[in-house]
């Protein structure tokens, strides 16, 4: 359970956080110029890189551990939501601005919709960046199954090790579902 809620929550902010920030990105050029050395930054870091810092100025626990999932596990939703809105073509978001769509509609409405298969590749990528960070903030001190795989890999305990794996890929499963569940249903209601 703990490593749900860890995982959980670093997910959800890095979706409520990372998709508004794609979309920005796309509408904006220089938001675009100011965000991508930062993701570049952000994608390129070795994972246990990010702990220094986090640990220098937050300490160790379960807060730290989210920050540094947040950090880690944002960059593929933004780009992807980015990239999704700008692959809208350019002859439907004219054709609804010429039948008097607003601009809150026309995102809403029309380039999110389009933009779907693009964004939840992101949102599924963010979800398996954050699952894996979560296993490493175990070093930190963050709880949960990634504890588990840090004990088996100290004592060589290859049966713990096999089953903690399982059940992180349970969890990944799970919320991967849950999340994609989600947003079909909220498809389907728009319709």
């Amino acid at each position: 359970m703990a490593t749900v809620a860890l995982l959980g929550t670093a997910a959800t902010l890095c979706i409520v956080i990372g998709v508004p920030l794609g979309i920005l990105c796309a509408k904006n050029r220089t938001v675009d110029s100011i965000a991508r050395p930062i993701l570049d930054f952000m994608q390129t870091m070795p994972a246990f890189v990010y702990l220094i810092p986090i640990i220098a100025f937050f300490g160790t626990g379960k807060p730290p551990g989210i920050l540094a999932t947040l950090v880690f596990g944002m960059p593929p939703v933004v780009r992807l939501t980015a990239l999704g809105i700008q692959q809208v073509p350019a002859s439907i978001v004219e054709g609804a601005l010429a039948f008097g769509c607003s601009r809150r509609k026309l995102l809403l409405d029309v380039e999110i919709p389009l933009a779907m298969p693009s964004l939840m590749t992101g949102v599924n990528q963010t979800i398996l960046m954050c699952l894996s960070m979560v296993v490493i903030a175990s070093l930190i001190g963050a709880e949960g199954l990634g504890s588990d795989v840090l004990m088996a890999l100290q004592f060589a305990a290859k049966g713990q090790g096999l089953l903690a794996g399982l059940a992180i890929l349970f969890c990944a499963m799970i919320i991967d579902r849950i999340v994609q569940g989600g947003f079909k249903q909220s498809d389907k209601g728009s319709h």
